[in-house]
């Protein structure tokens, strides 16, 4: 697949920077959405800045892309938190997350569906969060967070005689992220609390996320679709406390 190209968002910090990296090293080429640019280059990455949360923005930005090259791997990681109770919740908080975490994927993967199609070959990763099992003071962002796992399974369903997969991966608690440190500064005293929590005892990595999501591309995993995988040191059995 080394005549096509890899569709990645949210690549410029944290756990898309790991995956951007992990997929040059495969042999992908990459072209990278994000609010900001990263901060390496390569040959075979492309970055262009776009804001995700705005929908016509988006879907201007990715409809031209489609018709400059040929995409067949979607990879949805920009994500936001907007951590508030309940009573605090706004209107812009879950609309922003609507278009971020919905909208935004559903714009991708309807452009480059002729490219996959006409391949008979395509790979789609929605990068969802363990807070979809339910985590205090994140309405929005396990509402939509959740949302991803009902269009991950439905597009299986459809996409599946086309040769397109699609899977979810769903991080927990993972450092060297702005999700994470957003809410948890990297100094916080409550780390060794939400280390204890966790059943393996550490905090993940952004890598952790970034071998799961090449697996689920790879073109060898073509009969895994409609999957949920959690990357969480085991915090989907049990609880957390941050």
């Amino acid at each position: 697949m080394n005549d096509t190209y890899t569709l990645l968002t949210g690549g410029s910090s944290g756990i898309g920077a790991a995956t951007c990296e992990k997929l040059l090293a495969a042999g992908h080429r990459v072209i990278c959405l994000d609010r900001k640019p990263g901060t390496f280059t390569a040959p075979n990455l492309q970055q262009v800045q776009v804001d995700l949360s705005d929908n016509r923005a988006t879907a201007a930005t990715v409809h031209d892309l489609a018709e400059q090259y040929p995409i067949t791997t979607v990879i949805h990681n920009a994500g936001a938190v907007r951590q508030q109770a309940l009573e605090n919740v706004t209107e812009d908080d879950y609309q922003t997350l609507a278009n971020l975490h919905i909208a935004a994927p559903i714009a991708l993967v309807q452009a480059v569906l002729p490219a996959m199609r006409a391949r008979h070959f395509g790979r789609i990763v929605l990068v969802s969060s363990r807070a979809v099992l339910g985590l205090a003071q994140r309405t929005a962002y396990s509402a939509t967070k959740a949302a991803m796992l009902g269009l991950s399974r439905t597009w299986a369903l459809e996409l599946g005689p086309d040769g397109i997969t699609s899977n979810v991966i769903a991080p927990g608690p993972i450092e060297a992220t702005e999700v994470f440190h957003e809410i948890i500064p990297k100094d916080s005293p409550r780390i060794p609390a939400i280390v204890q929590s966790i059943p393996v005892k550490r905090l993940g990595l952004p890598e952790d996320v970034a071998r799961a999501i090449l697996f689920f591309v790879a073109p060898e995993a073509g009969f895994i679709t409609g999957q949920t995988l959690f990357v969480c040191g085991g915090t989907s059995v049990g609880s957390i406390v941050y």
